[in-house]
Order: structure tokens, then C-alpha cells, then sequence
């Protein structure tokens, strides 16, 4: 196994890959017995020399791995790479007294790394960030029976096979369908598609002279109806208001009842009622 081990590690997926693969294929697979005295020496002594045994001897199963996700467009040795990542978090944790061969306990931290590179790597524009998302992002295209558009009987079985909501389901297939676009077109002016480019038809009001003064306006306007509705208010009032919304290191209800001698549940009754007149006098100022 020595011989085997030490080639592997010379080589990393993205130097010779057809090279690193038939390395990681020669490295013996362990047996049960030789992998739980490894992982007993890491976990219990350790062994650095272990885990880079057990890590090693997993590269073929990481690699297994990695060509499923092979439809996505990126190269088989950063997914590898990410993959060896996920498997060597997967050995620093691994528990021998859990009672399970380390591939089976690997294969979620493998996956997990893969995932992550791909969605961050797969559109210039993040298409998944919810957790609904993601599963879709990675089991849509094997629910689809076709190229075309799902229909709505197909939507809703997907929907429910995965246990996310039919609208989501819709907009994960709009964003799958689409392509990333250049901002400002390509550099020959001459190109007849130069005009379809969003630096043609999308403006940018943020810098507007009548936006800005309108905004401005509508600012000092709402801030004026705001003190004026904060002055309307008791002093105690004011100060409960100011301590907990508008100070910079805000006062808890707990400060705030010390200082005035009553219950927390009370300075919480007297700011909520005093919220409630100022929103009703800035609506009827309005």
C-alpha cells in the first residue's frame, strides 16, 4: 500500500487527471478491521498518519462520485477536488464507535462540498438559495420525463415528489432555462446584436435630479411628521420612545423600568401605545 499511497499524494485531480484516477484506483480498499483501527488511532490518539490513510484510501469512492455530477459543465477536477475537500471534513469527524463504515458516513459531507461549489459556480447569477431551491436545483432535471416545459399534472407530481410548492418549482425551471447576459454587449459596435444588450434598455434613476429631490423631499417630510408626532407625546413617552428606538445604544425594558420605578411588562405597554399614536397621527398627516 506504501507505494500506492505515495503516488497518490504527488498528484492532485487537476495536474493529469486520467493519471491521478488510475493512482486513486491502485490504492488498496481497506477492510473493516484495518479502517476501524485506523480511525481508532485519528479519533483516540490523534494520528495524522491515519486520517491521510483513511482520506487516501476514499479517493476512488470521491471520484465515483464526482462523474455523477459530470451534466453540469464543470470540470470533473474541481468537483474531485471539492469532493476530497468534504471527504477529509467527513474523516476529522468521523466517530468509529458510531458503527458505520466511513463511506457510508462520507458520502453526506461529499455531496455537500460538490453542491456548493456547483451553485456557486454554475451561473454567474446565484440560481439557488433557499433550502427548497437547492433541492429542486439538484433533482429537477431528473424528474423532468422531457426536454419541454413541465405541464401543469407533471408540475404538480414534482412538486409533491419533492415537497416543495408548484410556483417554486416553476420559477426553478425559468431559471435553469436561462442563459447569463453580458451587461454591455460585446465589444464590436458593429455587432448586429449590440442593441440587445442591457446597457441599452435598462436606466439607472438613482442619480436622477428629479428622483433625488423627490426622495428628498418625501424624507425631510416624513422625518418633520415624525417629531412632530413624537413631540404630541408625555415625557415619559418621549423618553421610553428615544431609549429604545432612536438612541444608539438602545435601553432595554428592564433598564427603562429600573429608572421609573415600574414593571418591565409596563414600560412595554406604555411603547406600544405610543407607537400606536405617532402611526396614527403621521396617517392622518399624511
Amino acid at each position: 500500500m506504501g507505494t500506492s499511497l505515495q503516488l497518490a499524494d504527488r498528484l492532485v485531480p487537476g495536474a493529469n487527471l486520467e493519471s491521478y484516477i488510475q493512482a486513486a484506483s491502485r490504492i488498496p480498499v481497506l477492510t473493516a478491521d484495518e479502517e476501524r483501527e485506523l480511525a481508532e488511532k485519528l479519533y483516540y490518539d490523534g494520528e495524522l498518519e491515519s486520517a491521510r490513510q483513511l482520506v487516501l484510501s476514499h479517493l476512488r469512492f470521491v471520484i465515483h462520485i464526482a462523474r455523477s455530477y459530470s451534466g453540469y459543465g464543470l470540470a470533473q477536477a474541481d468537483l474531485i477536488q471539492e469532493g476530497n475537500v468534504g471527504l477529509m471534513k467527513a474523516v476529522k469527524r468521523f466517530n468509529p464507535e458510531y458503527g458505520v463504515r466511513l463511506v457510508s458516513f462520507a458520502v453526506h459531507w461529499i455531496k455537500a462540498e460538490i453542491h456548493e461549489f456547483i451553485l456557486r459556480n454554475w451561473r454567474i447569477v446565484k440560481v439557488a438559495t433557499t433550502k427548497a431551491q437547492r433541492k429542486l436545483f439538484f433533482n429537477l432535471r431528473s424528474q423532468k420525463k422531457r426536454l419541454a416545459w413541465l405541464n401543469h399534472n407533471e408540475l404538480e407530481a414534482v412538486a409533491q415528489d419533492l415537497g416543495v410548492e408548484p410556483k417554486v418549482v416553476r420559477e426553478m425551471e425559468g431559471r435553469m432555462s436561462s442563459q447569463d447576459t453580458a451587461f454591455d454587449g460585446p465589444m464590436d459596435d458593429d455587432s448586429d446584436t449590440a442593441y440587445q444588450a442591457p446597457a441599452y434598455y435598462l436606466q439607472d434613476h438613482s442619480t436622477d435630479p428629479a428622483s433625488l429631490l423627490e426622495q428628498s423631499d418625501w424624507t425631510e417630510n416624513a422625518n418633520g411628521r415624525l417629531m412632530e408626532a413624537l413631540g404630541s407625546l408625555d415625557e415619559r413617552s418621549q423618553d421610553i420612545l428615544r431609549e429604545r428606538w432612536l438612541s444608539g445604544s438602545k435601553s432595554t425594558l428592564h433598564e427603562l423600568a429600573d429608572r421609573y420605578g415600574i414593571s418591565a411588562e409596563r414600560i412595554r405597554q406604555l411603547e406600544k401605545n405610543a407607537m400606536k399614536k405617532i402611526r396614527m397621527q403621521m396617517t392622518e398627516a399624511a
